[in-house]
């Protein structure tokens, strides 16, 4: 694959539970792609199942980067993962394969295809500094990075409710429970990695204190809360096309790596 300016890049944004990652993974085969993770939680080992960390046998099929990068109870931020991801990018680009960034994590995201200049290794751990930006690095003058096609999948909300009651329970077919527990014997409910929502709303069923069908009932609450926030994000962004046919996605994928 030959390119003139930044390697080509295909960026695919979207709330949780859309189907993100098995269209990433049908993009990558017919373009001889390799998978991006851009998912503050899939970068932790071991939380697999409560995460929707892509399975070993879909990492099989396509090569995934950035997961199972530190431990559950380790520090990661956003500037660790934007260095990561330039120096991913470009490896996957050297070897001819075309780079596919995937995830719902807007900063995470933002901070690759509009090249956030961080303020101090203070200044992004300071909580009370919510961009993690140099404040002479207004928004509005982010410039997106060049050679950058950027799909966005959204449905409707009582389409996206299903989507995630059916996770949720496929999610619990595969052990969610158990490693809950493992992950909680080794590292406590407290850490910050065990927010996500499939462990915060079990963790009142392992411990007795609601039914399972209250448990599956608050992960939905949950992933509609977190999917409201990330629809926000990414809504501010004119240039994330929003697209949920695959096949309409092949095709502009296919004319943008052809100009």
């Amino acid at each position: 694959m030959a390119y003139s300016l930044a390697p080509p890049l295909i960026v695919i944004v979207g709330t949780t539970a859309s189907g993100k990652t098995s269209l990433a993974i049908e993009l990558a085969k017919k373009f001889n792609g390799e998978i991006i993770c851009a998912d503050s939680r899939t970068v932790y080992k071991e939380m697999n199942i409560g995460t929707a960390k892509p399975t070993l046998s879909e990492r099989e099929e396509v090569v995934h980067h950035l997961l199972d990068i530190v431990s559950p109870n380790q520090k990661f931020n956003v500037a660790q993962f934007q260095e990561l991801v330039f120096l991913t990018i470009e490896d996957v680009a050297i070897r001819g394969k075309l780079p596919i960034l995937v995830g719902g994590s807007g900063m995470y995201i933002d901070s690759v295809i509009f090249n956030y200049r961080f303020a101090g290794s203070n200044a992004y751990r300071d909580s009370t500094n919510p961009r993690h930006l140099s404040p002479d690095v207004p928004r509005q003058e982010l410039m997106l990075r060049d050679n950058t096609l950027i799909f966005g999948i959204d449905w409707p909300k009582d389409i996206l409710v299903e989507r995630s009651e059916n996770r949720v329970r496929a999610m619990i077919k595969s052990g969610l429970l158990q490693e809950s527990i493992m992950l909680s014997e080794r590292y406590g409910w407290d850490i910050p990695a065990m927010r996500s929502p499939a462990y915060r709303s079990f963790r009142g069923y392992i411990s007795g204190l609601k039914t399972m069908d209250k448990a599956i009932a608050d992960c939905v609450v949950y992933d509609g809360q977190l999917a409201r926030k990330q629809r926000t994000w990414f809504r501010r962004n004119n240039s994330i096309q929003w697209v949920n046919d695959p096949n309409i996605i092949v095709d502009l994928t296919t004319t943008f790596l052809n100009t």
